[in-house]
């Protein structure tokens, strides 16, 4: 049995071939695709799923009939402030070649017509209806006061922006109020955001918190029947306009000026501003600051060169003072020359006694 065994492995083996398998095709099995008949081509029927927003419902050029200039900001924004040049031709209109009816000045796009304030003043009182009572407006206040609500829009640097209006209209659709949080600039005057959010859109604010605000769209809103708003294709460079601080402030000389700013610049920050801050209480720090300073520093670091000139426009406005410096992110504010204003006040008052004693 051994010798049959051993027999059997002295024969020679066959030659082997590695991976024969994937070398060779001859060994591979036969292999067809299958093919699947194609799907029959169904035509797709393009279904008109109306206007994609209230632009398209109308043929060009639009007409609005709201009563005010169309401007890219309408709460940081002085209409009465005229630019000594321009960034671009006033010939080309953020709204688009032919897409108005108005024609752009440069900075906005002016109302003809005055009848129109009446009309828009009538529409938004049939619009508001009878006022809300307490209770309703505490449910209100209580669904769109609290920050998870889905139902806002955040206001920046550009305050109230033309764009804002269709946005509002369009949380209108589906919402009765919307929740606005305002930061940075505009909130150093929060009575001028109500009151262009009101003008401009309609609406009713029935809650103010600091920064915080609730426009409501009214009892006899309809979404079919919102006025024309049309939009801006893109945001309009700014003019350009006179220097905001002068070499030499008004009623000092040249060595006064100097010495205001440099005792300015090396004096405490009054405090320190961040960037898309909330500057509620600002304006009033800064009244109680010249009650016994002269000279006042905000710290704006990080806040960026633009910003700072807009927040001393803002404050020359409402404290008001006088910019006389800004340097490295720091804003020198001067009081103004208090002497000059009792003296013109009183020059006033008594030329007030003289007429009444000459009337009596």
């Amino acid at each position: 049995m051994l010798r049959l065994l051993t027999g059997r492995r002295t024969a020679p083996l066959p030659p082997t071939r590695t991976l024969s398998y994937l070398s060779s095709d001859a060994d591979d099995p036969p292999f067809s695709r299958i093919v699947k008949p194609p799907n029959p081509h169904k035509p797709k029927i393009k279904r008109d799923k109306g206007p994609l927003n209230s632009q398209k419902a109308h043929n060009f050029p639009v007409k609005s009939d709201l009563p005010f200039d169309f401007r890219y900001s309408y709460s940081e924004s002085d209409p009465t402030a005229d630019p000594i040049g321009f960034r671009e031709p006033p010939r080309f209109s953020p709204f688009g070649p032919g897409r108005l009816d108005r024609k752009w000045t440069g900075t906005c796009a002016p109302v003809e017509g005055g009848g129109e304030r009446e009309r828009w003043e009538e529409y938004r009182k049939r619009v508001l209806g009878e006022p809300l009572t307490e209770k309703e407006v505490a449910e209100l206040v209580e669904n769109y006061r609290h920050s998870d609500c889905n139902r806002q829009i955040n206001i920046g640097r550009g305050g109230v922006t033309h764009n804002m209006l269709d946005d509002i209209h369009n949380h209108w659709r589906r919402a009765e109020a919307v929740r606005i949080k305002c930061l940075g600039i505009p909130t150093l005057d929060m009575d001028n955001v109500c009151f262009h959010l009101e003008d401009k859109s309609g609406g009713k604010i029935i809650y103010c918190h600091v920064n915080i605000l609730i426009l409501y769209r009214g009892r006899n809103y309809d979404p079919k029947n919102r006025p024309v708003i049309p939009l801006m294709l893109w945001k309009p460079l700014a003019p350009i306009y006179p220097k905001l601080v002068k070499n030499v402030a008004d009623g000092l000389t040249f060595e006064e000026t100097k010495e205001l700013r440099n005792r300015g610049f090396n004096s405490p920050a009054l405090m320190k501003l961040t960037r898309n801050g909330v500057y509620v209480n600002v304006v009033q720090r800064v009244r109680d600051a010249f009650e016994s300073e002269e000279v006042v520093r905000l710290d704006c670091s990080y806040v960026g060169t633009s910003d700072c000139k807009r927040i001393g426009v803002k404050l020359r406005d409402q404290v008001p003072c006088v910019p006389i410096l800004f340097k490295d992110e720091q804003i020198i504010l001067w009081r103004g020359n208090r002497d000059q204003e009792s003296q013109s006040s009183r020059t006033t008052e008594a030329s007030s006694a003289i007429d009444t004693v000459q009337a009596l």
